[in-house]
């Protein structure tokens, strides 16, 4: 039997008591940390012991089946750095990219001797398409940031390239969702976003480490949903962090609750437990779409039973 599911058996908390990171404060940003947000002319924040880069997509005008999907509903790329326990760094992050951008930009990390591990969409039917590109790397920040900033620089030409455009009526509105429903159908607090209402689960029951450096939601293993629309006419969009053995009981919790698996994949690479993510999509009334993930997260620290 595989250890890992010996292991599941015999100890996994449950989903109730997965974390929330949005709940965690913020503190002081790190002379080193403060360097980075400098050389890749970023904002970002720490929290955690993670320094979290901000790289949203603003300039993409993304639509799914004809509908607008704003900025924050899944076009946020990042990247994250946080000490390792020789006091070297590592960095973990998600770009996003148009399909063009693609090669530029992985050529650009590896020119650089930095790795790319994952590259993979999030959505189906959407216009212009968008890939992400998961990417990694290890030793001081200074020297981290210094080797991202072709990839990120690239990035910023296109958005410096792109047409000024109005924001739409949508984007501008005060959000008619109502977040705190969702959070208590969902069972974990967010935060909103603009029109978008977004809930960010952990994974604390899953130990994962890079040279001694906790792999926290921060760094990338969490879960989430994100929700815009309307209470009656809503689109949900996440990611579900899942170990192997969890996986087939979260596809059938989503394709029950009728919500379509648009990717399965990694994001790092030689990390162990191995953590599969799982993206997904559905369209309909926002309590229905909040039970549907509901259903999923239920799933996720459950025993697991051998097959």
């Amino acid at each position: 039997m595989d250890r890992r599911i010996l292991w599941l058996a015999s100890g996994l908390l449950a989903a109730s008591v997965l974390s929330v990171p949005a709940g965690v404060s913020a503190q002081a940003i790190p002379a080193d940390y403060q360097g980075v947000l400098t050389t890749l002319g970023k904002t970002g924040d720490f929290k955690d012991n993670v320094l979290k880069v901000n790289i949203p997509r603003s300039d993409l005008r993304v639509t799914i089946r004809q509908r607008p999907a704003p900025t924050p509903f899944g076009f946020g790329g990042w990247v994250a750095f946080t000490k390792a326990t020789d006091g070297t760094d590592v960095m973990m992050g998600d770009l996003v990219l148009t399909e063009d951008e693609v090669n530029p930009v992985m050529s650009a990390v590896l020119n650089q001797g930095l790795q790319v591990t994952a590259l993979h969409n999030h959505f189906f039917w959407e216009q212009p398409r968008v890939f992400y590109m998961h990417v990694h790397g290890m030793g001081r920040a200074s020297e981290i940031a210094s080797k991202l900033k072709p990839a990120i620089a690239i990035i910023d030409q296109a958005m410096q390239r792109a047409p000024a455009t109005t924001p739409t009526a949508a984007a501008t509105a005060a959000s008619p969702i109502d977040g705190a429903a969702l959070a208590k159908i969902v069972g974990h607090e967010g935060e909103q976003n603009g029109v978008v209402y977004k809930i960010t689960i952990g994974r604390p029951d899953v130990d994962v480490r890079e040279h001694g450096a906790v792999i926290n939601a921060r760094m990338g293993l969490n879960t989430w949903a994100a929700f815009a629309g309307t209470s009656a006419d809503a689109m949900v969009a996440g990611d579900v962090a899942m170990l192997e053995a969890e996986m087939p009981q979260v596809l059938r919790a989503l394709r029950v609750n009728g919500i379509d698996v648009v990717a399965i994949h990694h994001h790092m690479t030689d990390v162990k437990p191995a953590v599969i993510f799982l993206h997904y999509f559905g369209t309909g009334p926002a309590d229905t779409l909040a039970k549907a993930v509901r259903a999923a997260v239920d799933q996720l620290g459950k025993p697991v039973t051998p097959r």
